[in-house]
């Protein structure tokens, strides 16, 4: 586990004096099936979106400072010591906080929707007396807009545009410039409660919440769908459940829909421009995540995501979008809150997705990867699937050949990406193998098949170097060409992808974790990329290397935060994570590492 308290790296440190952004890995995540939160070690809720995971924030202290939203609350005095915990395999925390004076423990949940979205926070007496505060501070819009508050018999209700939030409280509460305040003492076997509700403005008044019906029937939601993964399948079996559980929390329980994280430009770079929105759904991601559910018995939730999959790409599959909203709708325009300082001074802070429009060739193959994977695995296909695969297939034998931005999502030249290229190699594979195209139509994609595999064998690959390379005539290497194996393009101890492979794990290895690309050799480099090692890790088990995949894997697992949580990547030199916080790529590859390393699963391969 990472170090508590500011990281080492120098770019994070020369900005600590200014801004008071705590680190990533401070934060844990709860959730309600159509949102989630962020709590820090220090029991301040610094991000929300209210009511979907890609609606405005009203908690934004996580891209600024308190003044841009926060719901505290804490000991008035210096803590000594915060252990916390998700409360067994659930996703209520429990965050303990001793002083001078006494421990007190927090509760923090948000019960699985139904009518309402409610936060629920229970502060308990453990030991001694404890004087605390509680602060609630929304600030909608993204940090720029309070509240108009009024106090009600039993807390107060703020609202703002659309929204009204109604906090109930077991003891009165004050109102000031914006913000709701408490403050209370708490003896041994004492407690108090915060519930805080989110409604339409215009709607009837918040039902009163039964705290203890709604704590019961949180912990048995979230134990009960746990129990559907048979642990003794791994030897990971604590870090691959919360792994399945954050990704549970990160699905949209209407839509079906995984968002890539919860967060927007949580920075890959140390105070630099590389900020990302991800609270969207991912089709790159779409093989990942039907095969991690598949894998670990959760054929419910595969079935959703691909419902999801084809209500996304509806009945135009040539309109194609890399990404989505979690209920499937296609807009991301992309903007910038210029108010909002950003984590750490990480600017511009952006809301959307400009790359949501891109081309990206590699989309194609991992929708039809999709697509057979779930044909494999048993879920009957149905007449919009059939329709969308041929649509798709056909759509691809016409453009596989144009340039694109790739599986990074460059926002430079497109240009021809091996890995993009191998893709198009497995859509029209997977249409072959797994589908029954006519006759006309399997020749042409036979055809397809055969010159893309030759081409990027030829194109893609560096003689001089000994190694395939980021795209065609390029000396660039790049960990995505890991894949390659993982897919079924080539065998993973066929000797051009074995030389690739040692390439990648000898220049982009970063004390045992796998960077993206080359380091610059300076301070403004991203982190390694949390994915790639986990996919050298399972190019090293296709070649027998099991002690090594393993250490791969431990190495992943030894950076994830105190409760289970990982980013997208992990700064080495700062021993602190980075990007988007937590990540779905980085969970969906511990699960799938972790139970290819355990035994028999259902692989990318074909089949």
């Amino acid at each position: 586990m990472p170090p508590e308290g500011w990281p080492t790296h120098s770019a994070w440190a020369s900005l600590g004096r200014r801004i008071l952004s705590k680190p990533i890995e401070s934060y844990a995540l709860i959730g309600d099936g159509e949102t989630a939160a962020l709590v820090a070690r220090d029991g301040s809720i610094d991000w929300l979106c209210w009511p979907d995971f890609d609606d405005d924030a009203c908690f934004c202290a996580l891209l600024g400072t308190e003044r841009n939203g926060r719901w505290s609350i804490a000991p008035r005095g210096p803590v000594i010591h915060v252990s916390r915990r998700y409360r067994g395999d659930t996703m209520i925390l429990e965050t303990e906080m001793r002083t001078a004076d006494g421990t007190v423990r927090i509760t923090d949940f948000m019960p699985i929707r139904e009518t309402q979205s409610a936060l629920v926070r229970i502060v308990e007496g453990l030991s001694g007396t404890v004087a605390l505060e509680c602060n609630v501070c929304p600030r909608f819009d993204y940090g720029a807009l309070k509240p108009w508050w009024e106090v009600c018999e039993d807390g107060a209700v703020a609202v703002a545009g659309r929204h009204r939030l109604t906090l109930r409280a077991s003891m009165p509460a004050t109102v000031e410039d914006g913000d709701a305040k408490a403050a209370f003492t708490l003896r041994e076997g004492e407690r108090h409660i915060f519930v805080l509700s989110r409604t339409s403005a215009w709607d009837a008044d918040v039902p009163r919440l039964d705290i203890e019906a709604a704590l019961t029937a949180t912990q048995a939601h979230w134990e009960r769908w746990i129990a559907g993964f048979d642990a003794a399948r791994t030897r990971w079996p604590a870090a691959v459940k919360r792994s399945l559980l954050t990704l549970k929390a990160l699905t949209h329980a209407r839509s079906g829909g995984l968002i890539a994280a919860p967060t927007t430009s949580l920075p890959e770079v140390p105070a630099g421009g590389m900020n990302w929105d991800y609270r969207y759904a991912w089709l790159r991601d779409s093989t990942f995540t039907l095969g991690a559910f598949l894998n670990a018995g959760f054929t419910t939730e595969a079935t959703a995501w691909r419902d999801w999959l084809l209500r996304a790409i509806a009945g135009d599959p040539d309109a194609l979008r890399i990404m989505y909203r979690v209920d499937g709708s296609r807009h991301l325009s992309e903007w910038t809150v210029d108010a909002l300082p950003g984590y750490r001074e990480a600017r511009p802070v952006r809301i959307g997705n400009a790359a949501s429009t891109q081309k990206q060739l590699d989309i194609y193959g991992e929708v039809l990867d999709t697509l057979a994977l779930a044909r494999r695995a048993g879920i009957e296909a149905t007449d919009h699937q059939r329709a969308v695969e041929r649509r798709l297939v056909e759509h691809l034998a016409r453009i596989w050949q144009d340039r694109g931005a790739g599986i990074w999502e460059s926002r430079g030249d497109p240009k021809r990406y091996t890995y993009s290229k191998a893709m198009c190699w497995v859509g029209f594979d997977r249409v072959l193998r797994h589908c029954d195209p006519s006759e006309t139509l399997r020749a042409t994609l036979t055809a397809n098949r055969d010159r893309a595999h030759a081409e990027v064998c030829r194109e893609g690959w560096n003689a001089g170097l000994g190694t395939f390379t980021q795209s065609y005539g390029s000396h660039e290497l790049d960990a995505s060409l890991l894949l390659l194996p993982l897919v079924g393009f080539l065998k993973a101890d066929e000797p051009r992808m074995a030389a690739t492979i040692e390439r990648i794990r000898t220049d982009l290895d970063q004390d045992g974790l796998i960077r993206r690309m080359r380091a610059k050799g300076d301070a403004s480099d991203e982190g390694a990329f949390l994915p790639c090692s986990l996919w050298m890790a399972d190019c090293l088990r296709l070649q027998g290397r099991h002690e090594l995949a393993e250490a791969y894997l431990e190495r992943v697992l030894g950076v994830a935060n105190d409760v289970g949580l990982l980013s997208e990547e992990y700064d080495v030199p700062g021993r602190c994570l980075s990007g988007n916080f937590p990540q779905a790529l980085t969970h969906l590859g511990v699960v799938n590492t972790a139970l290819s390393l355990s035994g028999p699963v259902i692989d990318r391969g074909g089949g």
